[in-house]
């Protein structure tokens, strides 16, 4: 089976443009969830009102500028999930120097961009319209905007890659399979390069008001935004919603060692499981969790005691949560595991950004693969008191502050409604 490693990363998030840029902020712990009360008076009446918003401004600043980071015409026939992905792929690809030109090279690269829900945007305003002013106010770019797909089709046309063109909408796991998914169809020989990842903006009030009526959402945090995700606190209430976008360039080993490119980390293992069980709550004994992170590990032929990292899904909800702390503890401490609790290494980076739903396991595969290359550990923000139930939460959580670790193999888990999981595994080369 051939090999695939990563070459290049882009990201666009609440924490601003660009990988640098985003990076050194999660690691000083800061934070980039906001107050979304005084956007709107639709935004007002809802019960949360806080959001992992990229922020705006000057592109020098890592601010979000349409006008200085897309082509003229992008910002009319893109929706701005696909502005996201397109700005991410765009550092993704100047990161791993690969700049095709051959026939040769364009048909053996290929883009597999996922989103969770696509423009809600679009939705909302052209149905408004619609029932209105009728046909006539429909766009005709209504449905290519519309399009989740079209995430994938604006970057291989950007490019001229003539590769695969795919897209996953696997709710919260769409960035995770999107990257694994892109890993075998390199393992399988269908291209030699895959830029890949995913992308969300959905933050609108009927999105906001879907999810609080699912009761998902944070609600009790809204005077103090930046406290408002704590993942594997006692006293976290939900998730926050956020946006941006997280692309890898994937490559065949023996790819990129002939170019000379820089190898950030190797994709060792990618797996697959369902809950089979609701439609939004999670198995209380996180059955699922634990399935796709076996398989993971199964494919990269390593034992649980080789697990240095987990960046868990953990979005702050009371159920969500408990499930996967059960699940990596039944999977580290079992047979091949650990020694003890204290030596499972788990982060949830949701505390800095909030969860961005479809973009969430490219963003926080990224981070994964940046704390194993630099041998951090990213931090759990506002994780004052571990626990509930308690006496389950026993890791180390890294809590608020980063720490150094030598890392040589990491996990990066995604769960998403309907209960689906993935984990990918990346190791040192």
């Amino acid at each position: 089976m051939r090999k695939v490693v990563v070459t290049g990363l882009g990201l666009v998030t609440p924490l601003g443009i660009g990988v640098r840029r985003t990076w050194s902020r999660l690691i000083d712990s800061q934070c980039g969830i906001v107050s979304i009360k005084d956007r709107s008076a639709e935004f007002a009446l809802l019960p949360s009102q806080v959001a992992g918003i990229v922020p705006g401004g000057r592109k020098e600043d890592g601010g979000w500028n349409g006008k200085e980071l897309l082509r003229p015409g992008d910002e009319r026939r893109m929706a701005r999930f696909a502005q996201y992905a397109m700005v991410a792929s765009e550092e993704a690809l100047e990161d791993s120097g690969w700049k095709p030109v051959k026939e040769e090279d364009l048909e053996a690269t290929g883009v597999y961009m996922g989103s969770g829900i696509g423009s809600l945007d679009d939705v909302y305003e052209t149905t408004v319209a619609y029932e209105k002013g009728g046909y006539r106010k429909v766009s005709p770019l209504f449905v290519p905007r519309l399009l989740i797909n079209l995430a994938a089709g604006h970057v291989s046309m950007r490019f001229g890659f003539k590769g695969p063109n795919h897209a996953a909408t696997t709710a919260c796991t769409t960035g995770a399979h999107s990257i694994g998914d892109a890993a075998r169809l390199i393992q399988f020989g269908d291209a030699d390069v895959m830029i890949a990842g995913g992308a969300e903006s959905c933050i609108h009030p009927l999105a906001i008001a879907g999810f609080a009526r699912a009761r998902s959402l944070s609600t009790e945090w809204n005077h103090k935004p930046q406290q408002s995700s704590r993942p594997f606190d006692k006293d976290r209430d939900g998730f926050v919603i956020g946006e941006g976008a997280g692309v890898v360039v994937l490559e065949e080993l023996e790819h990129a060692k002939a170019r000379g490119a820089r190898i950030y980390a190797q994709v060792a293992g990618y797996g697959l499981s369902s809950d089979a069980y609701h439609m939004t709550a999670p198995r209380e004994d996180g059955q699922g969790p634990f399935n796709a992170m076996k398989h993971a590990l199964r494919h990269a032929g390593l034992k649980p005691s080789a697990v240095d990292y987990i960046n868990a899904h953990a979005t702050s909800t009371p159920l969500g949560d408990a499930a996967e702390n059960r699940a990596i503890k039944d999977l580290l401490l079992g047979e091949d595991g650990k020694q003890s609790a204290s030596e499972i290494n788990v982060s949830s980076t949701k505390g800095a950004i909030g969860h961005l739903l479809g973009a969430a396991g490219s963003v926080e595969s990224v981070f994964t693969i940046l704390g194993l290359h630099h041998n951090i550990l990213p931090p759990t923000l506002n994780l004052d008191n571990p626990g509930d139930p308690p006496g389950d939460f026993n890791c180390n959580y890294v809590a608020n502050k980063a720490q150094q670790r030598k890392i040589n193999v990491a996990l990066s888990n995604s769960f998403g409604f309907g209960g689906t999981n993935a984990s990918l595994c990346f190791s040192k080369v």
